[in-house]
């Protein structure tokens, strides 16, 4: 059976991450071609100023040489143009002539180097800095010629000019704005980076509108609105970027400033999507990698259809080292976006510290000379945090080298965002295999190989990981017999999405029995947290999978079932003589001994839709009690409601929740995992309870306005459940670890309620339907 085709159009940062996302999902899913106008392999277009520096060759920046697209069997048409796509015939043309048919088509065409209509700007001796070419053009112009001007004082125009410096030339620097860097920093951050460059060397011209180029037969300067000029030999323009639309365009892709798409990185074409630098996400373009990467990730789920959250927008943030200087800014930072929270400079250490809010909360953030803390204020700006988190040591105005950020970093924090890479997986990684640089981590976690601004908190989880600091792993019991990994490090380890499936993750990790035992496989499913079942997947999974016959569940969210689908349902199972229909000690039905060739059919036939029952899965049951005064509809259809909105979400342990009545409640609220009790203030959500020995009455959590209310309380909390249990440890027993005031103050506080139903949801209203793409079922045919 035939491949489906994908081709990707573009050969750069965000399309090819696309495709190693695909890779790691299925790699066999697609037959893959990628056409890139450059003809080079894949590199890092962000470190080509470390080229131009004289710090950094070509090969160490490529990121997927010439093998990695051999060993996967990818098609790489390097150094070709795609020029037409025709979706009705689904073919791409090339400009060499090439027509390539596609069942799925990716746009990342990025793009361009924007060259303003100056007169005299196709002058020779005006070079655009955008590309590897331009890098190349650049080092050659500064072999013959001494003097260079940069046009644009924001991040690539100050690396551009202090690759000119390294390269012996006297370079000067023309902005339109009063300060440098007028997006990122504000006016004394831009100060202060100002005087470090001019200690370096470079010349400054603020305010200043260029009006054209002069020169014969080449440039020779600037003339500039007020009058004034400026002899050079050599000109730089670096002034920002134009997306590539031109092709999507001509195709009936709809553009505003780049293609349009939706949440699922789908457009206006089906079957044409579009990522990176010439996608347009709700009005917004992103420029920076780590958008770009979240983008990719999300859209190599959908074209390997996965359930996945959808795209909601990334916070923009830039953490870099503008030629040697550290600086970090992300949020609204400018004078009159926001209110100062915290301001602080150092003149000794040449730091600078500048935090604002907008209505109490966090809104910005600027670290100049000292971006230690970056991270975790980041993680505060993304969920839009009180500005009451300042008061501990995010505002505390000490500089440190990173260690005491790194330390006060739980395991599941990320300490690198544009690769999704946890303090966890780091210190696992060096643990694990006695690395001892920065380097080594790249190479082995990718944390710090995009941008490369978060290489000094990088360096100080290393320290602290080669210390035997900063984590508990090493001395928790491991997960069985097959490894030496206990459960947080597992997690950590597994958290990163570097492994397809938990046969390559055993691999990786030195499994010591291959294929793993009962005890080990349904914690690396969960760790990984695919929401495939492995029929669905196709996946071959050991044990699992060798079964010539299957148990089925249906789903009857609150235990409700209407009369004419138990009907279809009974009749299915007579049809393809299934033995018998088993009522579990949870009150649902288990169609046992299906016969696995049959079971999907079947499904369809019943017209109800059913789950794979594996051993190792846990999700969420509701039970329903009556009321005194006769509304136990009332109750039924609400805890079906809300067992339709926990969905078949993994959890550590099974969960059992109760809807009751608190004035006459019979279903066990007071043992039960999670119960949510109407009662005369409103509606109480109760955690923790056990039936069994040892005995744990259920403990009051809060108390919500209405029920609407204590669903998203009860998702919350299930939602903390999943971030911080082990597998296979019980509600009961989570809650007692952590702490019932703990778990309290998490679901209390707004801002962290709200993060913990949008990881829920996946971005969607964390209290309205839910925010899943497709059902999360194994023959799911609606219901």
């Amino acid at each position: 059976m035939e491949k489906p085709r994908l081709v990707v159009v573009g050969n750069g940062m965000a399309g090819v991450r696309c495709v190693e996302e695909i890779y790691r999902l299925e790699p066999e899913r697609f037959d893959i071609t990628i056409i890139g106008a450059e003809p080079s392999p894949n590199y890092n277009r962000i470190l080509l100023s470390k080229v131009l520096q004289g710090d950094a060759s070509f090969d160490d920046i490529v990121l997927n040489p010439w093998e990695w697209y051999e060993e996967r069997g990818i098609r790489l048409m390097a150094g070709d143009r795609a020029v037409r796509v025709d979706p009705d015939e689904k073919r791409v043309e090339t400009a060499s002539g090439a027509s390539i048919g596609y069942d799925k088509l990716l746009l990342a065409t990025g793009s361009s180097a924007f060259v303003p209509p100056l007169p005299g700007a196709g002058k020779p001796g005006v070079i655009a800095f955008r590309t590897l070419a331009d890098c190349r053009a650049m080092i050659e112009a500064a072999g013959t010629f001494r003097r260079a001007a940069v046009i644009g004082g924001g991040l690539l125009g100050l690396e551009a000019a202090r690759g000119l410096l390294n390269l012996g030339m006297e370079v000067d620097v023309v902005h339109n704005a009063p300060y440098l860097m007028n997006r990122q920093l504000d006016r004394t951050a831009a100060d202060l980076l100002r005087k470090e460059l001019e200690e370096q060397g470079m010349r400054f011209h603020l305010g200043k509108t260029t009006e054209r180029i002069v020169g014969r037969r080449r440039a020779e300067g600037l003339a500039f609105s007020d009058g004034t000029r400026l002899r050079t030999d050599l000109i730089v323009v670096a002034v920002g970027i134009r997306p590539n639309v031109e092709l999507g365009k001509s195709s009936g892709v709809f553009v505003n400033r780049a293609f349009v798409v939706n949440d699922y990185l789908e457009t206006n074409v089906p079957d044409v999507y579009a990522v990176g630098e010439c996608a347009e996400h709700d009005g917004i373009v992103y420029g920076l990698v780590a958008p770009l990467y979240e983008q990719g990730k999300v859209l190599a789920a959908v074209l390997c259809g996965r359930e996945t959250p959808p795209y909601r927008g990334s916070v923009p943030y830039a953490q870099l080292k503008v030629s040697g200087v550290d600086v970090f800014s992300a949020g609204s930072v400018q004078d009159g976006e926001a209110e100062v929270a915290f301001q602080q400079y150092d003149g000794i250490r040449g730091t600078y510290k500048k935090l604002t809010a907008v209505g109490g909360k966090l809104a910005g953030v600027v670290l100049f000379g000292d971006t230690g803390e970056g991270n975790v204020l980041l993680g505060h700006l993304k969920r839009r945090a009180d500005v009451a988190v300042l008061q501990g040591s995010a505002a505390s105005g000490q500089a440190d080298d990173g260690g005491g950020a790194a330390a006060a970093m739980a395991d599941h924090e990320t300490v690198c965002n544009c690769n999704g890479v946890s303090k966890g997986a780091i210190a696992l990684a060096v643990r694990e295999h006695g690395l001892n640089t920065v380097e080594q981590v790249r190479d082995r976690t990718k944390a710090s190989g995009s941008c490369g601004g978060c290489k000094p908190l990088v360096a100080a989880v290393l320290r602290l990981a080669a210390s035997g600091a900063g984590g508990e792993a090493a001395a928790e019991p491991a997960v069985c017999g097959c490894t030496s990994l206990g459960h947080a490090a597992l997690r950590a380890a597994l958290s990163g999405g570097a492994y397809a499936n938990a046969a390559q993750a055993m691999r990786a990790l030195g499994w010591r029995s291959e294929g793993g035992c009962a005890a080990c496989r349904p914690a690396i499913r969960y760790y990984l947290g695919s929401a495939e079942t492995a029929a669905a997947s196709g996946e071959k999974a050991g044990a699992d999978r060798t079964a010539e016959r299957v148990t089925l569940m249906p789903r009857l969210p609150g235990g409700l079932v209407e009369a004419a689908r138990l009907r279809s349902l009974a009749e299915a199972a007579e049809r393809y003589g299934v033995p018998y229909v088993r009522l579990t000690e949870a009150a649902r039905l288990e169609l046992a001994e299906v016969p696995a060739e049959l079971a999907r059919r079947m499904a369809e036939e019943a017209g109800v839709p059913m789950e794979l029952a594996r051993s190792g899965d846990h999700t969420a049951r509701v039970y329903s009690g009556a009321e005194t005064d006769g509304g136990e509809r009332e109750l039924s259809l609400l805890g079906a409601d809300l067992e339709r909105r926990l969905g078949s979400r993994r959890l550590p342990h099974a969960v059992t929740v109760a809807v009751v009545s608190a004035l006459g409640e019979k279903a066990g609220l007071a043992v039960r995992d999670l119960g949510l009790a109407r009662a005369p203030a409103g509606w109480e959500l109760h955690a923790g309870g056990r039936a069994e020995p040892p005995l744990r009455p259920a403990k009051l959590l809060t108390v919500e306005p209405d029920g609407k209310a204590a669903m998203a309380a009860a998702a919350a909390c299930l939602q903390l459940y999943r971030d911080s249990a082990a597998y296979g440890e019980p509600l009961w027993k989570w809650l007692e670890r952590i702490g019932l005031t703990a778990v309290r103050e998490k679901l209390l506080d707004p801002d962290e309620r709200e993060e913990l139903l949008m990881k829920w949801n996946g971005g969607a209203d964390p209290i309205g339907e839910n925010g899943n793409r497709k059902e999360e079922l194994l023959y799911g045919i609606g219901g």
